[in-house]
């Protein structure tokens, strides 16, 4: 109405014929069954395919149909209804306006779950749509919402002005305003920069799904994606000790934002080329927002120069005669392990046992920190190797145990994780997560089984051999070829 359009926008969804728009939903409806089997996803998928139907403007004679495909019946129709939906007109030319739409769907209520954006990579591979144009419409977004900010600035410019001229007359009612703080400085805002997102996002969802954004929370939605004060992971830092932790605090590896976030967790520090968090991650593929945890540097560091020193002197005789013959042969046992070897645990003992520990206490906090939306509402993979894996499975673990836990992780990698390798452990963290759950192993690793043999004679540890859990999100895979 304010560009003085006369005809009403609509929807990209709703611009598709009714079997294109039936096809559609089914295909969501199916693939939701598929990616969220679980009982404790019942709620999900019901609300998501609810919300959907309305959404797509579908007759509600449909809804019992989509409600049971979102209950796992029909699986065998995805390539029907795929083939169906890409004969639509509107798809013929671009496909990726079904990626557009189911963004624009996501992120209506300022909340980009990870089960729905593990649904639009999903129904994008079924497209035939490339994941990097996921990425590049979820950039192109914040890039359009990034130019609106000037504008924005002056029109909260002539709003502090306005306020100002009223202090004098109406002091009373600044006071009350006062008690709740910044809340209503945001409200305020959100309500004179709606319409401003709305014309950002127009250029990159479509007209009509930037104006539900526009119409329905504005600025408020943007808040809600990264966290009070926009600040998110990079403002926060631990002001003092908690528990037995001392130290934790994120750390940016990137400059830029991005409406999903990777965290990367550090194993060990040693003296050297790995002395600071960031060094092991230099290398990682890169994405607008990634951050690293900085924790318990202190202990990190003791651990990591006994390993270094450890590997660096009298081990180096023993890998290459002794060892070949027992933990690379698989016989992994605290009886097996040669006697001068054992000489010099006592150098790495203590501080593995601490670390261990600290590393637990640490995966604790952060899931309350991710529980907490100190990111904002934003999907989550995180990334770990060493006792770095071991914060994010304790993290999980603990998540696990929390209600309203679902949709914050989308994906997880572990590599050489010092945790329990048995699948009834790692039952549980696949209700957290909603993309996949990537042990990363290595049976060879005789070091990884060295340091662990006082927690486990048996050497059932993830990081030496695959974790035999029945659930398509597990995946397994084997790092031997490229660990020395």
């Amino acid at each position: 109405e304010q560009a003085g359009e006369k005809e009403p926008c609509v929807l990209l969804g709703r611009q598709l014929g009714e079997p294109g728009r039936f096809a559609y939903a089914a295909l969501c409806g199916i693939s939701l069954a598929w990616l969220f089997p679980g009982e404790e996803q019942r709620s999900f998928r019901t609300e998501f395919i609810e919300g959907f139907v309305k959404w797509l403007d579908l007759p509600e004679a449909v809804l019992p149909a989509m409600t049971a495909f979102a209950s796992g019946l029909g699986g065998e129709g995805t390539e029907t209804f795929a083939q169906i939906l890409l004969k639509d007109p509107i798809l013929k030319e671009n496909p990726v306006v079904i990626a557009q739409d189911l963004l624009s769907f996501s992120l209506r209520d300022g909340y980009y779950d990870a089960r729905a954006r593990v649904l639009i990579c999903h129904i994008s591979w079924l497209l035939r749509i490339p994941s990097e144009e996921l990425e590049v419409l979820e950039e192109s977004l914040l890039e359009s919402l990034k130019e609106q900010k000037e504008e924005e600035s002056e029109t909260a410019e002539v709003s502090r002005r306005k306020k100002e001229r009223r202090k004098k007359l109406k002091r009373y009612l600044l006071i009350g305003l006062a008690t709740v703080g910044g809340g209503t400085v945001i409200g305020l805002t959100g309500g004179l920069a709606a319409p401003l997102v709305a014309a950002g996002a127009a250029t990159i969802i479509g007209s009509a799904g930037a104006a539900a954004l526009g119409s329905t929370a504005g600025i408020a939605v943007m808040a809600s994606l990264f966290g009070a004060a926009g600040a998110g992971l990079t403002g926060y830092k631990m002001k003092k000790r908690v528990g037995a932790i001392e130290e934790f605090e994120f750390l940016p590896l990137t400059e830029g934002r991005q409406l999903h976030i990777t965290i990367a967790i550090t194993g060990w520090l040693c003296t050297g080329k790995y002395g600071s968090f960031t060094a092991p991650w230099s290398s990682m593929l890169q994405s607008s927002e990634q951050y690293c945890l900085a924790w318990e540097s202190k202990y990190l560091m003791e651990l990591g120069n006994a390993l270094d020193s450890l590997l660096n002197g009298f081990v180096n005789i023993m890998a290459q005669e002794a060892l070949k013959f027992t933990v690379l042969s698989g016989i992994v046992t605290a009886l097996t392990w040669p006697t001068s070897l054992l000489t010099v645990a006592s150098v790495i003992d203590n501080p593995w046992g601490v670390c261990l520990h600290r590393s637990a206490e640490v995966g604790k906090h952060l899931a309350h920190i991710l529980l907490s939306r100190q990111q904002g509402k934003r999907p989550v993979t995180l990334i770990g190797f060493s006792l770095g894996a071991r914060v994010i499975y304790f993290c999980l673990q603990e998540m696990a145990q929390e209600k309203d836990s679902q949709g914050i992780i989308e994906d997880v990698v572990l590599l050489g994780a010092p945790v329990e390798g048995e699948a009834k452990y790692w039952k549980a963290i696949t209700k957290v997560v909603s993309g996949r759950i990537i042990n990363g192993y290595c049976r060879g690793d005789w070091l990884l089984g060295f340091v662990y043999r006082t927690s486990s004679v048996q050497i059932n540890v993830a990081g030496l051999q695959p974790v035999d859990l029945d659930d398509r999100r597990m995946v397994n895979m084997d790092l031997s070829s490229i660990v020395s």
